[in-house]
């Protein structure tokens, strides 16, 4: 098997017949699997593995806070205009900072930091420069890191970004979701074009090394002639990745979105010939298909570390750096590292609780057995990748010695035949490779080896993940 650049077959019949709720594997174990009975000195334990083996470091930064709700969105927000809620965040910010950086070796070298949201730039920029400091005082981070940060293009202006790129910046991300005016009025996101192609001008100009927007289909009014007007204007705009999220209309779950016109929302059918439309508009404009939703320019970073076969994912999505140990700060932050997961409180009382009372603000985890270290080796090389040596897994986990990778999973191999007889996957002697036709249903190949899944799928009422298409 050799690595190259992807391409994309589209299926309507396999399509169909494939889509279902299953989790995005950003991690797996998926973070539904973190319970509140989880030990922290598992967490410990795991840090002082990654000092010994001196495991570089991925941080991560949540700021919750946003002006007005966007009605599509999933994420964890406090929504308010009294932006002194953002003061008394930053102190307990920096307070969790210099208490996890206690426990980090300082020869650790930091090569990614992130802050994602909410919205970062809700933060004025003497707070920015604040917090930015804190991270850049307790942590060692590498002249060379991926310094990254999302911005909502409607609480930006010229120089606000000239001094995100002057303090150390170096990528940066804003969301765009739809162009068309009647579907930003529907998700409460008003945008104008202008607006956004001045602010990637305004990038442009600060020279950010790389430039991500986020797309979004499947929202009110949508269809596939409104939305190819959509993509023609996003690649006019020249990003160098591009993110095409499925709307997951969960009112359930996000009751927020009950504020949308439910029957404006695009059916399956049209649904599906946005996703076709998008993908052939994009690859034909010179931007290579990752994986899933993402697309990136052949020359970037993520297309040749995908070509190399050096491509990874955790809980931030697709990456080019190795394997680290992620750390989150800030409430509902998740933190990854080698065999623990953890994710900090949702609601801003407890997570100021913890500090204060000099603990960490951790509200739920999991301990990640031998088995779940292995299958998610095999799920993240599918995803990232799109193939797996089984060679290579054996000889990784020492199976060899008892048992080869038809054996250990034995009980996976009806499953993999029957996506193979699909035209999913492609099966050798030494491990599978997921076929163009296979690229967007790899969710639901790598659910094959997910041990967590069919206790879920049983269970009806469990409506907790998007589907897959």
């Amino acid at each position: 098997m050799n690595h190259r650049s992807q391409t994309v077959e589209f299926n309507t019949t396999l399509l169909n017949k494939y889509n279902q709720p299953l989790p995005r594997y950003t991690s797996y174990p998926p973070a539904t699997e973190l319970t509140s009975d989880f030990n922290p000195d598992f967490f410990h334990r795991a840090i002082d593995v990654g000092n010994h083996k001196k495991t570089p470091l991925s941080l991560y930064c949540h700021i919750p806070f946003c002006e007005t709700p966007c009605y599509f969105c999933g994420c964890n927000t406090i929504i308010t205009q009294r932006k002194e809620v953002a003061e008394p965040y930053l102190g307990y910010l920096a307070r969790q900072i210099r208490q996890t950086a206690q426990l980090i070796h300082s020869d650790r070298i930091v090569h990614q930091l992130h802050w994602g949201g909410g919205t970062p730039n809700y933060l004025d920029l003497d707070q920015v420069e604040f917090l930015w400091n804190q991270f850049h005082r307790y942590f060692r981070v590498d002249a060379k890191a991926e310094l990254s940060i999302e911005v909502n293009p409607r609480y930006v202006d010229r120089n606000y970004i000239q001094v995100l790129r002057q303090i150390g910046f170096n990528r940066i991300s804003f969301g765009i979701q739809d162009f068309n005016p009647e579907v930003q009025v529907a998700i409460n996101r008003v945008q104008p074009e202008k607006m956004l192609f001045d602010v990637m001008d305004w990038i442009r100009e600060a020279e950010f090394e790389s430039v991500n927007v986020d797309l979004i289909y499947g929202l009110p009014f949508q269809t596939a002639a409104t939305f190819e007007q959509t993509v023609a204007k996003t690649i006019a705009l020249n990003p160098d990745r591009i993110a095409v999220f499925n709307f997951a209309y969960i009112p359930w779950m996000k009751p927020i979105q009950k504020r949308m016109p439910e029957s404006a929302l695009p059916n399956a059918a049209e649904k599906l010939k946005i996703l076709q439309n998008t993908i052939a508009q994009l690859t034909q404009n010179g931007y290579v298909f990752i994986g899933m939703d993402h697309f990136a320019k052949p020359d970037d970073e993520l297309a040749l570390a995908q070509q190399a076969g050096q491509l990874h994912r955790n809980f931030q999505g697709y990456t080019t750096k190795p394997e680290s140990d992620l750390l989150g700060f800030g409430m509902t932050s998740i933190s990854m590292l080698q065999d623990v997961y953890l994710q900090n409180h949702k609601r801003l009382k407890d997570f100021y609780k913890s500090i204060d009372e000099k603990q960490l603000p951790i509200e739920k985890g999991v301990l990640l057995s031998q088995d779940d270290l292995i299958r998610r080796t095999v799920i993240m090389e599918l995803m990232c990748q799109f193939q797996l040596s089984a060679s290579d897994l054996e000889a990784k986990y020492h199976l060899g010695f008892d048992r080869d990778f038809n054996d250990y999973f034995a009980p996976e191999l009806p499953h993999l035949d029957l996506l193979e007889a699909d035209g999913l996957i492609k099966r050798w002697s030494d491990g599978i490779e997921v076929t163009p036709i296979g690229r967007l249903l790899i969710r639901n190949i790598v659910s094959v080896f997910d041990t967590y899944l069919g206790e879920r799928m049983r269970d009806r009422s469990d409506q907790t993940f998007s589907k897959s298409i």
